[in-house]
């Protein structure tokens, strides 16, 4: 997944990144509303972690603006503000769920998963496609029941191609999600496409290509 977390404490961004990034996902901290607002403006996200209290405003202006233009990407406030008012003030804004510094990292983790999996339409954490399984709670992916070592540009890619899986993964989406707002060469894409059809060969499973659109994960009748 890619999640985007918006907070001006350096600890707690890296404490968010530490957590969160092992599994497979590309995450990409800012610590004001203008470098958020911007990286929304120009990208796709799965998961939105989002402090109240930043330097340049409230987070909560964020979050008004990102629903008034009908962005439905889940938001989730982080904040030391735990009164019963603020969290009524959070939802009613358009937050789907409200956490509380100090927090649980395990928590943090398990309802970051909840959240991606309903607004995914998924009633379990685990993404299938005929022997393919990958289990975000764990990073691990399967594949005829054994388990495929994958390294996090893989296991990203992987993910991206389940979630449109049978449907046209776009080639920018999954370039973000890989390479989140890092330079990215012209071919960096296809060299992981082309690890990834190493390890499915023979298993039921291919990627195929579809020119100026993207890759789809597809049976392989052969």
């Amino acid at each position: 997944m890619r999640l985007l977390i918006v907070e001006d404490d350096p600890l707690i961004a890296a404490s968010l990144t530490k957590g969160l990034a092992p599994l497979g996902n590309t995450v990409e901290v800012f610590h004001r509303l203008k470098e958020a607002r911007a990286a929304l403006a120009h990208s796709q996200f799965d998961l939105v972690v989002l402090d109240i209290g930043l330097p340049d405003g409230s987070g909560l202006k964020l979050l008004t603006e990102i629903r008034k233009g009908g962005n439905a990407t889940p938001v989730m406030i982080l904040t030391a503000r735990d009164d019963i008012a603020e969290r009524v003030r959070g939802l009613d804004s358009g937050a789907d769920d409200y956490l509380t510094k100090p927090f649980s990292l395990p928590e943090l983790q398990a309802r970051v998963r909840a959240l991606l999996r309903r607004s995914q339409q998924r009633t379990d954490n685990r993404l299938r496609f005929g022997p393919l399984c990958f289990d975000p709670a764990s990073g691990d992916v399967t594949l005829n029941g054994e388990r495929l070592d994958l390294p996090p540009r893989e296991l990203g890619l992987m993910e991206g191609l389940l979630l449109h899986a049978e449907r046209i993964a776009p080639r920018e989406q999954l370039i973000d999600r890989l390479f989140g707002f890092g330079e990215a060469g012209p071919n960096a894409l296809e060299v992981y496409v082309s690890r990834l059809r190493k390890r499915l060969q023979g298993s039921g499973v291919r990627i195929r290509t579809l020119r100026g659109l993207g890759y789809r994960l597809e049976d392989d009748p052969a």
